[in-house]
């Protein structure tokens, strides 16, 4: 019961996350593909290793979130705490998005 309760919450907040906009939508809905399976978990560990080595130039902080967002697709003790981040993500920049447009 708890794991359909976080595989729907996981779910729920990718969607939200391909609504942002046309082209996060095309990733979002590319990489959520069951026939891209076998390149997701590879594409995601090395995500996660760059992220890690992200004080090198080419390589970037930006890249450990990713990867685990990509990994939590495939494995499923990951979903529920990248669920929580990605709400924790929608609630923050919703916020800030309603800040912005106050006159």
């Amino acid at each position: 019961m708890a794991t359909d309760r976080t595989e729907q919450q996981f779910k729920r907040q990718m969607d939200r996350l391909a609504q942002r906009s046309p082209r996060v939508k095309a990733m979002v809905d590319w990489i959520r593909n069951p026939r891209h399976a076998l390149f997701r978990l590879p594409a995601a560990i090395l995500l996660i290793i760059g992220g890690i080595f992200s004080i090198l130039p080419i390589l970037g902080l930006w890249m450990l979130p990713l990867g685990l967002l990509i990994a939590a697709i495939d494995i499923p003790f990951l979903r529920r705490p990248i669920a929580r981040l990605l709400v924790w993500i929608n609630r923050h920049t919703n916020k800030k998005r309603r800040e912005k447009s106050r006159p």
